[in-house]
């Protein structure tokens, strides 16, 4: 009888997410607050936020998200309705002020929606105690509010700078035709076409979100005058 040969499985590498977004993680079935890029950086990761003079900015969608599952953990509870409520608020703000071309959120449009979310904030922090424990397990909510209340400034960077979206929605939509590319043929075949592949991809995304046509600027690349970025003041 003749032995059979095994193939190796594949490595599976754990997500580097750091351990207040591991306990968000476990408390609400998967669903945990996420970083979306600011200045190039990577969702998620301790190492980035190692990072000297790299600036985050916390996916709010997820955060509505989560304080969604809150509401259903603690259904006599205010906070969490509040905290959701007045953080939509906020992002209503940022639209706003990012429409009439305001660099930043006037404070008096964002004064009364930041009371309300801190004061939630506070009241859910006094209302699920810290259970005592290098290893105890919090009840659910706990690491979702100390995150709110340590990384507020990450939270909410968005209004102090309306060129920061608060969710990672347009991140995601652009990873989505990469994943849909690996689903469908599984991978690339070298690393030479993948990098040309994202190259070519990334161009254009840039260039259609900084409002020029996408032939416009394939003809101008073929053209040896490729479109290029405007430097930054």
């Amino acid at each position: 009888m003749t032995g059979s040969t095994r193939t190796p499985s594949r490595t599976r590498h754990k997500s580097p997410e750091s351990s207040v977004h591991r306990k968000v993680h476990a408390e609400f079935g998967g669903r945990l607050p996420r970083k979306r890029p600011v200045a190039g950086t990577s969702p998620g990761s301790p190492p980035y936020d190692a990072i000297p003079g790299v600036l985050h900015q916390l996916c709010t969608q997820h955060i509505l998200r989560d304080l969604e599952d809150a509401a259903e953990s603690y259904p006599d509870a205010i906070w969490p309705g509040q905290a959701a409520e007045a953080l939509r608020g906020l992002i209503h703000a940022a639209n706003t002020a990012r429409a009439k071309g305001l660099a930043a959120v006037p404070d008096g449009d964002m004064a009364a929606d930041l009371v309300l979310f801190r004061n939630a904030v506070r009241v859910g922090l006094s209302e699920v105690r810290l259970v005592p424990g290098a290893k105890a397990k919090q009840k659910p909510g706990r690491s979702l509010l100390e995150c709110l209340r340590d990384r507020e400034e990450d939270v909410l960077r968005f209004l102090g700078d309306t060129r920061i979206p608060p969710t990672s929605n347009q991140a995601e939509r652009d990873l989505r035709p990469a994943k849909t590319q690996q689903k469908i043929s599984g991978r690339l075949r070298s690393e030479t076409a993948a990098r040309n592949r994202y190259a070519i991809r990334g161009y254009l995304d840039t260039a259609r979100k900084h409002g020029t046509d996408v032939i416009t600027a394939i003809r101008d690349a073929l053209a040896g005058n490729p479109w290029m970025p405007p430097i930054p003041a």
